[in-house]
Parts: structure tokens; sequence; C-alpha cells
């Protein structure tokens, strides 16, 4: 356990590890079109420089299977990105102990009788292991975070610690349940329910919570943001296409409930952000229950 944040390792009985802490940059974006996916293979190759070239060397085939993030994996990948009508990549380290990772979620251009009318959003998330925040500081992660959505049409966002691991093998879901509802600050997500249904909703609060259009104007703009937003180290900052994002703190916090750390600036802004928070509608069967799920994401508001 840091100052900040646990250290969680559980491993299965061969010593593959099944769940960790892990930092995570997640962005909602409307549509598909074509300058959206050159924009995200551009986000893709900076984070590449940022984390260094061996961090991923894995890649989803659409049969499901890891391939070889090698030279000709690195073309396949650009081609599903740029040409498949609706690409999924996902990208992570050779081994799961490293814990870097990429997801792409695409949408279609114009909505399809299978997406659900403007709900459905393009998703991107950068997933990074805590040590990388131990060796570079918060600082340069924030950085980084700032980089990679300013460069993205996002309408929403947020970054900070989240859990990673294989939640559907046997014993991790107990494991999650526990822990999610005792460090407050680790978010727990499906990426692709939340991608399908999240329209221009917020999700949050987090570490940093990254407002586009409408609801950064919905919320009264930045000026009215710093007006309720009191809490120490809580900042509202304006970024670039009538953007915003709001800093909890120097450093990513897990809170802790059994030491009575119930992170009171991430409450302060769940209430202000509440008439615009996403509400998630598929329960994580493997994890939570419906009530669990409700209760989870109102943990910082009731």
């Amino acid at each position: 356990m840091t100052e900040h944040y646990p250290r969680i390792r559980q491993q299965a009985a061969n010593g593959a590890l099944l769940l960790r802490e892990s930092l995570s940059v997640c962005l909602y974006i409307p549509g598909g079109h074509l300058d959206l996916r050159q924009r995200v293979l551009l986000a893709m190759k900076h984070f590449v420089e940022a984390v260094g070239p061996e961090a991923l060397g894995l890649y989803a085939s659409s049969e499901g299977e890891w391939c070889p993030l090698d030279s000709a994996g690195w073309d396949h990948v650009r081609a599903g990105l740029l040409q498949a009508s609706c690409p999924m990549i996902q990208l992570r380290s050779q081994s799961p102990e490293d814990g870097y990772g990429f997801d792409f979620l695409g949408k279609p251009e114009a909505p399809t009788p299978f997406t659900r009318s403007q709900d459905a959003m393009s998703a991107i998330r950068f997933l990074l292991p805590t040590e990388f925040l131990d060796a570079h500081g918060p600082e340069s992660m924030r950085k980084l975070a700032l980089d990679l959505a300013t460069n993205l049409p996002f309408s929403s966002g947020h970054a900070g610690l989240a859990f990673d691991g294989e939640f559907d093998v046997v014993g991790v879901a107990p494991e999650v349940r526990a822990l999610c509802f005792r460090y407050p600050g680790l978010d727990l997500l499906s990426l692709n329910h939340v991608s399908w249904d999240i329209g221009l909703r917020v999700r949050g609060p987090a570490w940093l919570t990254f407002l586009g259009q409408p609801a950064l104007a919905g919320l009264g703009g930045v000026s009215a943001l710093r007006e309720q937003l009191r809490a120490p180290g809580t900042t509202a900052e304006a970024l670039p296409g009538d953007r915003a994002v709001i800093t909890l703190g120097p450093w990513p916090e897990a809170g802790d409930t059994l030491l009575g750390d119930a992170l009171p600036s991430y409450r302060e802004l769940a209430r202000v952000l509440e008439p615009w928070l996403f509400r998630e509608q598929h329960p994580y069967i493997e994890v939570l229950s419906e009530d669990e799920l409700l209760r989870w994401e109102r943990r910082f508001l009731d």
C-alpha cells in the first residue's frame, strides 16, 4: 500500500496475474468518421512514444486470439482501425504483469439499426501500471493524459485509478466486489457496455474529469465550476475547443472507507456533476448485481 492507493496483485495457482490496480485514461467521442480514426491513430502513436515501444506486445485478432504485435501486427492494427466499419482494437503488454494497454471501440459514422440512437459513442482507453506513476510522478501522468485528451474531440472522459483484471475468472469477482466498496477511487469499468449507452453524459468523478459539450455548458461553464468546487487541491481548467478538465488534487487517490477516507473532494464533484452523470444499465454480471452496481455508482453521493 502506498500513501495514495493499495497494491493489488491477485494471482492464479499457476502464478498468472488476474487482478491489479492500474491507471486508466478513457474518452468518449461522438461518431466514427475517418478524421476521428486518424486522430486515434496519432493518439496511439503518441501513447507508444510515451511508454516505450516494448510496452505493448500483443493485439487481439477478430477471432479473439492474442497475436504478436510485430511489424506485421502493427500493419494489421492500423488497417483495421482505418478500414473496418466498427473497429475494435485491443492491445496489451506481452506479460500481464507489465500492465499496459490500449483499447478503441469505434462506432459507425451514422446510426444503424444496431446502434441505440445517438447514445453510442466511440471510446478510447489507455492503460498504464501504477509503476509508471511511481517512476515518473503524478504531474507527468497528468500531462500525458491531457496531451492524449486534448487532441481528440471528446464529449466527456475520465482518468485515474482503476481495476484491471480478468473479472470472469473464478475467484476474481468476490475480490473486486470487496475492494471496490473499500477503495472508492478505484474505477470499475465495462468499456463496451458504457460506450453503447453513455451518449453525451458524464461518467465520474475521477482524478481527472474531462468535460466537453453540452455537459460543460449545462454545468454553467468553467467559472461556475470554480465557484462550486471549493475542496483543497481541486482545480477547473479550460481546454481548447470549449472544453475543460477538473483535477482533484495532485495525486490520484483510492481512499479507504475502513479508515474513514471517503474522498471528500470526489464527493463534492459528484454532487456538482449529478445532473449530468451517466447511469449504467447493464450490471457487471460477474462482479456486481444490479443493486450493488447502483450502490457503487452512488458511492460518492449517498
